[in-house]
């Protein structure tokens, strides 16, 4: 402190700068001593979420500071954890949340990989609203809009094919994959690469009586 000292009686601005820090310290530490013991009476036991309660809810907060994303509401839920009627709703779910639906959970959802991944996963969010809880009421409404259209049976949408280019343009944007030129001379665009579980089965050919019979011949030959 004897640097920070300008003359006897008063200090430099530096020196009421760090006097500052010193006192903010002290309040934080004090705080820790007298006022933490007292959430202990808060303490709830964790409970992993049941099949009732399937939506992660994701918020965020600045540590009380006010910004603009800290009222935004997003939800992430696994389809096949919804009340959905059969396969024609699963299938009609996933085409009509389009883009927020995607095969595997979002790295942002809380969700790990592969957990309840056989339908994949809808992301719906929102944050034109100035309150948090309307922006989650809006997102838990539109939530429920796709399900009830979902299992509506009157139009189940078979003719229409799933459209995942929103997938294709995530891969050409972090840029994995297999790069896949355009014939045309274009610009190329990354894309999955292909294996042998995209092969249809029904290419496959249907064996014979003919040919199973000379098959079993032949093994009963090597014998």
């Amino acid at each position: 402190m004897d640097d920070l000292v300008e003359n006897e009686n008063d200090a430099s601005s530096a020196g009421h700068l760090y006097l500052l820090q010193q006192r903010q310290n002290l309040h934080y530490l004090r705080l820790i001593e007298h006022e933490m013991p007292k959430l202990v009476a808060f303490r709830k036991p964790f409970v992993p979420p049941s099949s009732e309660t399937p939506l992660v809810v994701r918020s965020m907060s600045y540590g009380g500071e006010e910004h603009p994303v800290t009222v935004k509401r997003a939800v992430t839920v696994a389809v096949s954890q919804l009340p959905l009627n059969n396969k024609h709703a699963i299938y009609k779910f996933c085409l009509l949340a389009g883009p927020r639906w995607t095969p595997t959970p979002p790295k942002d959802s809380g969700i790990m990989l592969g957990e309840n991944a056989e339908r994949g996963y809808v992301k719906i969010s929102c944050e034109d609203f100035p309150e948090p809880a309307m922006n989650l009421k809006w997102v838990s409404d539109r939530l429920d809009d796709l399900i009830n259209e979902a299992n509506n049976v009157n139009d189940r949408f078979k003719d229409i094919p799933m459209d995942r280019r929103h997938l294709e343009a995530r891969l050409i944007k972090a840029k994995s994959g297999k790069l896949k030129r355009d014939l045309a001379g274009g610009v190329g665009r990354y894309n999955s690469p292909p294996s042998i579980k995209d092969f249809p089965k029904s290419w496959l050919p249907r064996p014979s009586n003919g040919s199973q019979k000379l098959a079993t011949t032949t093994s009963l030959a090597s014998q």
